[in-house]
């Protein structure tokens, strides 16, 4: 979910990642989650960063180091659970002095208006943002839910997910016994979980699985009528893929899949929604306005 080379560009700046136009339309929309078809926990984090005067970036920053054993990667993975000791873990991991220096002195060379000397390591609360995360992300995206929907009701297309995803404990409010009976999960015809499968994106591994299980569906069912409309017994290629993620490293690795790409910006989702139009021959827009979601700046109300 988080992981990119210069994590303030994830946040603050729309990576142009979008594919050229196909010249044939697309057998499968397969959709990102977090930050696409719901609200971006990016938000979360910038607020919480702002509330904390350091430069915006490093907790992104922070998380993608330590990849692929950071205790995030590892939750995503489906590896460790959601408990007290994984919290202490992500704690440790956003509080690396080390780590720390290297990203604020590249912050400096970027921006000489910061001051010489290095400051301490911030203190995080890593499992208030977590949560913070996680409670902002369960909000449909006001633009991307209604062409989703409209999406799905057109039939024109299978409709799947490949998301970076974590469980929670039963106890736990947004714990399901079922993980994809939910609203927006259960719209589509085919889900890949992160935590779930094993892998998380950008792993190679992750898009052959999405290209596999989209496939048997389009076989499986290739004699409904959708199907033979839609030429579904010849199955799924890779060049058959439209992905909308709203990080690069992960769009990146969908291309070198052989997808076909839509970036989605952070707080302008319509953007993407006017470029799947294109994609589709759908008219998928609804009746919010577009009007970008600026960051927080003054800052979220968490206690540090």
């Amino acid at each position: 979910m988080l992981s990119e080379e210069f994590p303030v560009e994830v946040i603050l700046e729309a990576i142009d990642s979008m594919a050229p136009p196909s010249e044939t339309r697309p057998k499968v929309i397969l959709f990102d989650i977090g930050g696409v078809c719901v609200i971006s926990p990016f938000q979360s984090i910038l607020d919480y960063e702002l509330s904390l005067g350091i430069p915006p970036g490093w907790v992104n920053y922070s998380i993608s180091r330590t990849a692929p054993s950071g205790f995030w990667h590892r939750l995503e993975t489906g590896s460790i659970p959601m408990d007290a000791a994984f919290f202490e873990g992500f704690n440790r991991d956003l509080h690396d002095p080390a780590r720390w220096e290297t990203f604020y002195r590249a912050q400096q060379a970027r921006n000489p208006s910061l001051p010489r000397e290095v400051p301490p390591v911030p203190k995080l609360d890593g499992e208030w943002l977590f949560f913070d995360m996680m409670a902002a992300a369960r909000a449909p995206d006001p633009w991307m839910y209604p062409a989703l929907k409209t999406l799905k009701a057109s039939g024109k297309y299978i409709v799947a997910a490949l998301s970076n995803t974590v469980i929670f404990p039963p106890e736990h409010e947004y714990s399901r016994v079922d993980f994809f009976d939910d609203p927006i999960r259960s719209l589509f015809d085919v889900f890949v979980s992160s935590a779930h499968v094993g892998l998380r994106k950008p792993d190679p591994r992750i898009y052959q699985l999405a290209l596999q299980k989209v496939n048997e569906f389009a076989k499986a069912n290739a004699d409904s009528e959708r199907g033979r409309a839609l030429g579904w017994a010849e199955g799924v290629k890779a060049g058959e893929i439209v992905f909308l993620d709203d990080i690069g490293e992960n769009l990146k690795a969908a291309k070198a899949a052989g997808f076909g790409t839509i970036k989605v910006p952070l707080g302008r989702a319509y953007e993407a929604v006017e470029a799947l139009e294109k994609v589709t021959g759908l008219s998928l827009a609804g009746d919010h306005p577009k009007v970008p979601i600026k960051p927080n700046f003054k800052g979220s109300t968490a206690k540090i």
